[in-house]
């Protein structure tokens, strides 16, 4: 098989960036380490500027089917339920012309690894790429077993902890110290727990929030409880653990307390980033997805941004093909490096930004709260930068919402 991209890594960026490569006619492989093909985790919201992508794969209908189409997103304060904001998801869906969805995780990674099954991506699991290297032609991976495998281009998707984004920073993963739990809930098994399922609800409180929303039609409850974790603040290795989770939520309002028993309690997620790097191109080498850019939660972005990765690389490398199908690998490569680091760099400025002023007490949550019950429902305009088909071509940067001093945090300054 002569291949003209080798993709590291099975996750919803590994196979969404092969599954865009392939159908534009290159022939691509997928290393997987693990021994299938499989995503953990629950829930995963998918805003317009990734729904607009999945329109474009062809895979929206069938990604609607799966999960469920809010009608808003609604934010409260988690010690007395008050409602602060909302924003209209329908009037959402009207200004960017794609809706806002909820989907399962593990949902999202079947849809694309069915559709890299039907375009021929050639998959390959238990292979556990340990180094990359630069050839004349290309790039080299190798495997744990000693194996090497080459190709015009490798794309590493391997997370958090990439082994290829060491060829360009010398650095390491920063902790939050907050930590997430995840649930889900057959919504028949909820009586006595009005939830309005047509809504994505956010409770934000003192170093801690709580988040509830449908899946799977309204079949399923799903719950993601985060807090700020005192043994991860004093430097104890034994962080994030279910006594913590219990004493966190204890001050909270009804609504959130009741959710808590509900979540898994075997297994929880340490939240990390990486500090934002503008380079993520090594001769052939390209970073994709979490490899790249890692970001806290809070602007629920992600895996959107992986998704996006790959179909910014695959319309680059679409628009040089030669007229015998040559792929100039190294225009289309740096077309993909002039763009994405930038927005990415600012998801995750502002996804830290978001985490503080999710999480502020005393007077500054007072002050952001009444901040946030005088925006209008209708107001997109700090949406507009990341929705909106901004992942092409770079703009200017717009704020990330309304500059308000906090407690001595200037709320709306990128760190």
């Amino acid at each position: 098989m002569t291949l003209d991209a080798i993709v590291v890594g099975g996750g919803i960026g590994g196979l969404s960036t092969a599954f865009a490569l392939t159908r534009i006619g290159l022939s691509v492989r997928v290393l997987e380490q693990a021994p299938a093909f499989g995503e953990v985790g629950a829930g995963i919201q998918l805003a317009p500027n990734c729904t607009r992508i999945l329109d474009d794969y062809g895979l929206l209908d069938e990604a609607k089917a799966l999960g469920v189409v809010p009608t808003a997103m609604v934010m409260r304060d988690a010690v007395d339920a008050t409602e602060l904001t909302r924003l209209d998801l329908v009037g959402l869906e009207r200004r960017y012309g794609f809706p806002y969805l909820v989907i399962h995780r593990s949902d999202l990674h079947s849809l694309f690894l069915r559709a890299c099954e039907r375009v021929g991506v050639d998959l390959v699991t238990d292979a556990h790429v340990t180094a990359y290297e630069k050839t004349a032609g290309g790039a080299r991976v190798t495997l744990a077993d000693g194996t090497t495998q080459e190709a015009p281009v490798v794309i590493a998707a391997d997370g958090l902890h990439s082994v290829a984004r060491a060829l360009l920073v010398d650095d390491e993963p920063v902790s939050s110290a907050y930590v997430a739990y995840r649930g889900t809930v057959p919504v028949a098994e909820t009586a006595g727990r009005p939830v309005d399922l047509s809504e994505v609800v956010v409770y934000v409180g003192p170093g801690c929030h709580f988040v509830h929303y449908g899946l799977r039609g309204g079949e399923l409850l799903n719950q993601v409880a985060v807090f700020e974790s005192p043994k991860a603040r004093a430097g104890e290795d034994d962080w994030g653990t279910p006594d913590e989770l219990d004493a966190a939520f204890d001050g909270t309002c009804a609504a959130v307390r009741d959710g808590i028993p509900h979540m898994w309690r075997d297994k929880w997620w340490r939240m990390y980033d990486r500090d934002p790097i503008l380079t993520w191109v090594h001769g052939r080498i390209a970073l994709l997805g979490d490899a790249a850019h890692p970001p806290l939660q809070y602007m629920a972005q992600g895996a959107i941004m992986a998704i996006e990765d790959g179909w910014v690389l695959s319309e680059h490398v679409a628009g040089l093909r030669g007229a015998r199908g040559e792929v100039d690998w190294d225009a289309a490569l740096a077309a993909y490096e002039a763009v994405r680091p930038e927005h990415c760099r600012r998801v995750v400025s502002t996804a830290r930004a978001w985490g503080e002023l999710w999480h502020l007490d005393g007077l500054a949550r007072e002050q952001r709260n009444a901040l946030l019950r005088g925006r209008d429902v209708h107001d997109y305009s700090y949406t507009d930068w990341v929705y909106g088909p901004t992942a092409l071509v770079p703009e200017d940067e717009p704020p990330m919402f309304p500059v308000v001093p906090l407690s001595g945090v200037e709320v709306g300054s990128a760190r």
